[in-house]
């Protein structure tokens, strides 16, 4: 992402061409460094994120996280719609609050129906215009109205969302171990180097996790790390041992038996899947 306002709006229509002109595969697997917010206009979009699959009818928002990885499927060639794509700290801090979008947050397609769709449409056709106005302005100017008029757009999605993440002691005790598995799930798996760090007891780290996600703490750091093991094995080029450095294991091995006894296979023949794939839902 290369524009100087730290936003852009493109079409999906022109992504499988661009990625060509590039040298690139249009359907590789990405791992952008910033927001994207897909809207399905006309035809269905089937794409992967973080290597769950979405089926996009017309008039759905997919909201694509920094360091996500995504993969189009074949039908991005017809695609029809709008990404807007936005850098991590473009949006005022009162906006993320209200939109909710600091992690732990929900990851599903959005399917707005009546006024809000139509508060969507109106959001967007406004950003598209003012994107495409930017000589009409200062650069300082033209910076400030994209930044309201995203912040519009992802208040209106936060509405479509409903429902303001769980308040109160337990969430509190939540955020703040998600946020240290966020920051430390390369540096240790263990429950009670968190419940050390953190002020809590582990029997307390795992009352609250339980709550929130209906799973231990000691899995919900398992799955962090098991979700980064297969972003890098997907993404990236490099040999397993240094992922498993990468990830706090001492040993291949331990990483090894770690990734098979969580996905039933070993890292290289999931990397074999992965890159094999020439689509979405193909083998």
């Amino acid at each position: 992402m290369g524009a100087p306002t730290g936003v852009e709006v493109v079409e999906l229509g022109g992504l499988y061409e661009r990625s060509r002109r590039h040298g690139n595969d249009p359907y590789a697997a990405l791992r952008p460094a910033f927001h994207q917010l897909i809207v399905v206009r006309g035809r269905p979009l089937r794409m992967a994120v973080d290597f769950v699959e979405h089926d996009l009818p017309s008039g759905s928002w997919l909201w694509i996280r920094p360091g996500q990885v995504q993969r189009f499927g074949r039908d991005l060639v017809t695609a029809d719609g709008v990404i807007v794509l936005f850098q991590p700290g473009f949006l005022p801090p009162a906006t993320v609050a209200a939109a909710h979008m600091n992690p732990p947050y929900e990851q599903r397609p959005l399917l707005p129906e009546g006024e809000q769709a139509q508060a969507l449409r109106q959001a967007l056709a406004h950003l598209t215009y003012e994107y495409g106005a930017m000589a009409s302005l200062p650069l300082d100017s033209h910076v400030e109205v994209m930044r309201h008029l995203v912040s519009v757009l992802v208040l209106r999605l936060a509405a479509v969302r409903g429902g303001a993440p769980l308040q109160g002691p337990v969430s509190e005790v939540f955020r703040r171990f998600h946020d240290a598995v966020e920051r430390d799930h390369r540096v240790t798996r263990r429950v009670e180097d968190y419940a050390g760090a953190l002020g809590y007891s582990p029997r307390t780290l795992s009352r609250a996790t339980l709550a929130v996600t209906g799973v231990s703490a000691k899995k919900f750091i398992d799955e962090r790390v098991l979700l980064e093991a297969k972003r890098l094995l997907q993404h990236s080029g490099l040999p397993a041992k240094e992922i498993a450095g990468r990830l706090g294991f001492t040993d291949a091995s331990d990483f090894t038996k770690f990734f098979r006894l969580r996905t039933g296979t070993t890292p290289a023949a999931f990397r074999s899947q992965a890159w094999g794939q020439v689509s979405v839902g193909s083998a």
